[in-house]
């Protein structure tokens, strides 16, 4: 079962990215939040580019060594996870709780250390808000981002099942939480008691400062709760609410690939937490 799970893995995880990609897709033209400014077309050309990019860099650099070594670890037993002898369901369950805890926190290292946040920019630059916000990163962001996570999988032990489970879930919210899709409130207000909803979300890629530095959590919303970065509204309406950064509300320097990748290099105002 093992074995048929990883052989799979690459078609599970694109069978769950393009099917949750095209219902938001399909919802943000059925129930958009907010009207967009910038021309979808060419928006959304770059950030798919950017999306190839980033899979085959990362394809090409890291191959499968997320589920490679959770392999590792489950065949050798290797992990804070394996010195306690609990069932497996519970130890898949914390494994996926906990990696999501790790997201949550080097998000927000990446806010506050200004060299990670010369890479993380680029998600934030984007002045329209919407489902291919989920997958608009830069290559080097992403790169560091699989290294912190390869480190947990063996720090933790987690199962190959729950890896694979978490992968999933990372890039189906991802798309979730970043759609432009409007939620009647009172699903919103439900849903937020469990997972981040994309007017939560959306707080976070406000301009303002304070806005910006909250709301850091990707799956699970308690996070944000818990270590004090939740956010419920913003100042402004979420109709009039700014997105994008204050010193890049310039589509010249933030739509094009080539301004996209080249962002991390050229020197602007750091946002700190205020």
């Amino acid at each position: 079962m093992q074995e048929y799970i990883i052989e799979n893995e690459s078609t599970s995880r694109m069978l769950f990215f393009l099917t949750v990609f095209c219902i938001m897709a399909s919802l943000e033209y059925v129930i958009p939040k907010t009207p967009l400014f910038l021309s979808k077309i060419q928006r959304w050309a770059n950030n798919f580019t950017l999306l190839f990019l980033d899979i085959v860099i990362i394809r090409v650099i890291f191959s499968t060594a997320v589920i490679s070594m959770a392999v590792y670890t489950q065949e050798n037993s290797i992990g804070l996870f394996y010195i306690f002898d609990i069932a497996f369901y519970l130890h898949c369950v914390v494994s996926i709780v906990l990696l999501d805890c790790v997201i949550y926190w080097q998000h927000r290292f990446f806010h506050t250390i200004s060299f990670f946040w010369l890479f993380h920019k680029v998600h934030h630059s984007d002045m329209n808000y919407d489902v291919t916000t989920g997958f608009r990163f830069h290559p080097i962001e992403l790169i560091f981002s699989m290294l912190i996570k390869i480190s947990f999988i063996f720090i933790l032990g987690v199962p190959v099942i729950a890896a694979i489970i978490f992968e999933i879930l990372l890039n189906s919210l991802a798309l979730f939480n970043h759609s432009n899709i409007k939620l009647p409130k009172r699903v919103d207000v439900i849903l937020r008691y469990l997972i981040v909803t994309p007017d939560m979300h959306r707080i976070h890629h406000s301009v303002r400062s304070d806005e910006l530095n909250s709301n850091f959590g990707f799956n699970i919303s308690l996070w944000d709760r818990i270590f004090n970065s939740y956010k419920d509204k913003p100042k402004d309406t979420y109709e009039k609410m700014t997105i994008g950064l204050i010193d890049l509300q310039d589509k010249n320097k933030t739509v094009s690939l080539w301004s996209i990748l080249k962002l991390p290099f050229i020197k602007d105002k750091f946002h700190k937490k205020q």
